[in-house]
Parts: structure tokens; sequence; C-alpha cells
């Protein structure tokens, strides 16, 4: 019970996390004015928070807030890199922000491929960091013994962390791209979700129910006692049924003429339907 109640008590990884951002947040405003050269080895190693918090944003799996993760990791990455760049850690280009990617995507929604220069240079770029990342890493096996073991020296101790900054620069770009390729599928998915459902909204309609169709209402008793189940419907009131809702019989398509022309065309039909009718009926009274 005991052990329970103190597991309980324990404080949660985002709690740590935020309590260590807001002790660096206020060693930041006591060395802020030191440039990297200045700062201690035991400070460059604390910058590491940003990438812990965004790493731990990423194992999130909530299919449900899988986006507000991903914004939330971009985030955290962003931050790294930004301090990164601001203390002179390495040379790199700093990822778009939100409103410069937004600024992007206007500018260029006329293009619909990009440009093959900008995929040679992305290449290019993913090359060198590969090769960059291989040598910070080979560089980091030689001196961690000689760092944990605690015989290296204030220089070595030095590199060592700021080798370690450079990987996770290295990493942080990579997720960042990876984590703009996700949002853009899953706001893509999101996008198509809702207007299939608006459009199914929109075309849902109640089954129809089976009738028996005929020429005239003397063809209407006839069938009309053979399937008494079955409504049986002449075809001009059929069509004067779909006239009165604004509707054609094909598919439910709205009309698009207007009030005096389509009833004309009402009166021809009715006129040509009636036409026929006394045809049908003249013939009938000749054959008899």
């Amino acid at each position: 019970m005991a052990a329970a109640e103190d597991e309980l008590l324990l404080p949660r990884l985002p709690e740590l996390f935020e309590t260590s951002k807001q002790l660096l947040d206020e060693l930041e405003i006591v060395f802020k004015g030191l440039d990297l050269l200045k700062k201690a080895a035991e400070m460059l190693s604390q910058l590491d928070l940003f990438t812990f918090q965004g790493a731990f944003a990423m194992k999130q799996v909530n299919p449900c807030k899988r986006l507000d993760h991903l914004q939330w990791a971009r985030e955290h990455f962003l931050n790294y890199l930004t301090q990164c760049q601001h203390y002179h850690v390495a040379e790199f280009e700093l990822p778009k922000t939100k409103t410069n990617s937004a600024e992007n995507n206007t500018a260029n929604s006329s293009m619909a491929y990009p440009s093959i220069v900008a995929m040679a240079s992305q290449r290019q770029a993913k090359i060198e960091r590969y090769k960059q990342k291989k040598e910070v890493e080979h560089r980091l096996s030689a001196l961690k013994s000689a760092v944990e073991s605690g015989q290296a020296d204030d220089e070595h101790v030095r590199e060592y962390y700021l080798l370690h900054l450079r990987r996770w620069i290295g990493i942080s770009l990579e997720e960042i791209e990876s984590i703009d390729q996700e949002i853009k599928i899953l706001r893509g998915k999101n996008s198509t979700k809702e207007a299939s459902t608006s459009q199914s909204a929109r075309q849902d309609r109640p089954p129809m129910k089976p009738f028996v169709l005929t020429r005239n209402m003397a063809q209407a008793k006839v069938f009309g006692t053979g399937y008494p189940s079955l409504a049986s419907v002449t075809v001009n009131d059929w069509y004067e049924q779909h006239w009165k809702f604004g509707a054609l019989p094909d598919q439910g398509i709205a009309k698009t003429t207007s009030a005096p022309q389509t009833q004309k065309q009402t009166h021809r039909y009715r006129e040509q339907t009636s036409g026929c009718q006394k045809g049908e009926e003249w013939e009938d009274g000749c054959n008899r």
C-alpha cells in the first residue's frame, strides 16, 4: 500500500521536463551575455533538454492527438536548433517556421512539382549531414571512455559535449523533416475525410419504395389488382410528383429553368400525353 502511494507521489516525466526547462531559463538569464567559448562544459550538455522533450513527444501513441504531439515535438526541436545557432555550435540552415512555410506555400501554390535544382540541393545536404554524422559518432566513441572515466581534461570534455550537440543537430533536422511530411499527410487525410462526410451528408436520400409505373389509369387499375402490395403510379402522376418537389426524375437533379418556362413545358407535355391517349383510345375503338 505504501509502495503504491509512493508511486502516485512520484512526479511524471513531463513535469520533470518542465521543471528542468524553468531552471535552464534561469541559468540562461544569468549567462546570457557569455559566448560559447566562455560557457562551462556542463551548461552545454543542458541544451539537450529540448531534444529530449521532442523525442518524448514523438513517442506518444495516442492516435487522436498525433497531430498535436507532432507540432509539440517540432517546436522543441526547433527551439534546440535556435539555441545552437545562437551560440554558433555549428553551421546549418534553420528550418522554416509555420508562418514562413505558410507564406512559401501560398507563393509556390502554382508549382505542381518541386524543381530539380531544389531536389538536388536537398539530396546534397542529406549526404553532407550523413558524412558529418559518421565523423561525429566516430569522434564521440573515441572520447567517451576517457570522459566517463574522468581522465579527460577540460578541453576534451568540452569537445565531447560539443560533439553531442552537433550530433543532436543532425538528428533534429531529420526529425523536423519527417514531422513536416507526417503533418502534411495527416492534414490531407483529415481534409479528405471531412469532404467525404459532407458530400455523403448532402447526397443521402431516403430509399425509394418500389412501385408499378403505368402509362394510363386503365393500366394502373389492371396492374394494381395483380400487385396489391405495390403502389401503382401513372407517368403523369410520377412527373407531377417530381415537379412539385422541384426535381427531375433522373437522379433528383434540381431544375435550373425558370418557373414560366417550366409551366410551359409541363403544359406542352400534358397536351402531348392527352393526344397520345386519345389516339390509343381511337385505335382501340377501331379494332373493336
